[in-house]
């Protein structure tokens, strides 16, 4: 479970990026670490998420990632980490 630190010091929600079948698959998580369902609130914290980095699980997944985020505007808002950098 990766957990996300902001520069203050807050874990904060992030999306858990993926390639399954060469197609990006992105989970949204928890700064807990809980899996999120499409409501984004986590039952263990008892909060709705807000998600707005992406952490991904390998050099090629992290690419296509920062592709998206300089080519598409629905995520020119995220910011992007390979997990191993956390």
């Amino acid at each position: 479970m990766a957990t996300v630190i902001e520069k203050d010091d807050v874990p904060r929600d992030y999306y858990k990026a993926t390639m399954e079948k060469g197609s990006l698959v992105m989970e949204p998580r928890c700064a807990c670490g809980n899996p999120l369902n499409d409501d984004y609130f986590c039952d263990k914290c008892n909060k709705k998420c807000h998600c707005r980095h992406i952490i991904c699980d390998s050099e090629t997944t992290l690419e296509l990632v920062k592709k998206y985020i300089r080519k598409s505007p629905q995520f020119s808002a995220f910011t992007v980490k390979l997990a191993d950098s956390i």
